[in-house]
């Protein structure tokens, strides 16, 4: 097993050849990108539906990107973005992403460092290790809208999207008493609809029967392209090793890596993030780091 390292892709020399294809089967052509681009930029004045923090050429791609390059539904996931953003100014604005550690402590959540064989990485939710009295359920929104925007930051990520494995073991009632309809839509918005990478799957594991009543809260605000892309596994692992090869998932689900904690993407943000843009940037949307 090759050394683990908690790095984000974030330059266009690091997509491989095999993405670079698939991003031109999504429509995007390197002779008339920049064209795109600007024609995206006069959309945004021309309608003014929503006003970006910024409109440089390296943010509007994340966008055009997550749609396929087609402008009219780019501009569409534009406004939904800076709509959750406004609507949610506390998930964002005077947020220190290095004071989440108890996140990580928590193992509720975190992301792979590696990629799947498609290039996703993963993010891992593991509810039934929440407990509302010690984590609320708006810093694991805040810990989660920190990792899709550092995700949003990498043009491999921005290509072909990331997966979610939803891992229910012990999930109990106290927490579907915290699983509000309010709480299923901010959830959604940030796995669908209003953040500039698509969610190419969604997978549920290790459900037992507290899951029928936590999915009856989510259901109505998964559109049928997303119900399209969930899968309910069980304890069937193998059912999961048909969409993600087993090289790249946790011994827990029957792959090979060791579990790796939320607190090291804040480590990897602290010591290598300071002179490559990526603070500057997170800074821009309202976090601190000092």
């Amino acid at each position: 097993m090759p050394t683990i390292e908690h790095k984000l892709n974030i330059t266009e020399e690091e997509v491989p050849e095999h993405i670079r294809r698939l991003a031109e089967e999504q429509g995007e052509c390197p002779s008339s990108k920049d064209k795109i681009i600007e024609q995206f930029r006069s959309y945004i004045l021309e309608h003014n539906d929503c006003q970006p923090h910024r409109n440089d050429a390296k943010h509007l791609e994340k966008f055009l990107r997550a749609r396929y390059w087609k402008i009219e539904n780019s501009y569409r996931l534009l406004c939904s973005y800076y709509k959750f953003r406004e609507h949610n100014k506390s998930y964002y604005e005077k947020v220190r992403p290095l004071e989440l550690r108890h996140i990580g402590q928590s193992n509720i959540l975190t992301v792979t460092p590696y990629r799947d064989q498609h290039g996703h990485r993963i993010l891992i939710y593991r509810f039934g290790l929440w407990r509302p009295n010690r984590v609320t359920i708006d810093d694991i929104f805040r810990a989660t809208i920190v990792l899709q925007e550092l995700g949003s930051l990498e043009p491999i990520s921005q290509i072909v999207g990331g997966v979610g494995i939803f891992d229910l073991q012990d999930l109990g009632l106290e927490h579907i008493l915290h699983l509000s309809p309010s709480v299923a839509q901010k959830m959604i918005a940030l796995l669908v609809t209003s953040m500039p990478i698509r969610t190419s799957a969604l997978h549920i594991v290790n459900q037992n029967w507290v899951f029928n009543a936590a999915f009856k809260i989510f259901k109505p605000f998964l559109n049928s392209a997303m119900k399209e892309k969930l899968y309910i596994h069980g304890s069937d692992m193998t059912s999961l090793h048909k969409h993600i090869n087993p090289e790249h998932l946790p011994k827990r689900y029957g792959g090979l890596h060791e579990d790796y904690s939320y607190t090291l993407w804040l480590d990897m943000l602290k010591e290598q993030c300071s002179g490559n843009g990526v603070q500057k940037d997170m800074e821009q949307l309202g976090f601190i780091f000092d």
